[in-house]
């Protein structure tokens, strides 16, 4: 669970490493190639394109924040 805007926001487990990996490094770009390496422990391939735009359109929605993840 997170806090934004006061309100607590319930993510999935693979939701929070997500966004636990992107304010990690705000700066900084992540290609797809690095979110499933990092997160998914996975060597990338096409299927781990979908599920991490998934993810980050699921925190989007969740956290309204949609300028700070852009994909």
């Amino acid at each position: 669970m997170v806090s934004a805007c006061g309100k607590k926001i319930e993510l999935t487990a693979k939701e929070f490493e997500v966004l636990a990996l992107l304010i990690s490094s705000p700066n900084r770009v992540f290609t797809y190639e690095m979110i499933a390496d990092i997160v998914w422990f996975e060597d990338y391939d096409v299927n781990f394109r979908r599920s991490i735009t998934n993810h980050i359109s699921s925190l989007r929605q969740k956290l309204r924040i949609p300028q700070y993840m852009q994909s």
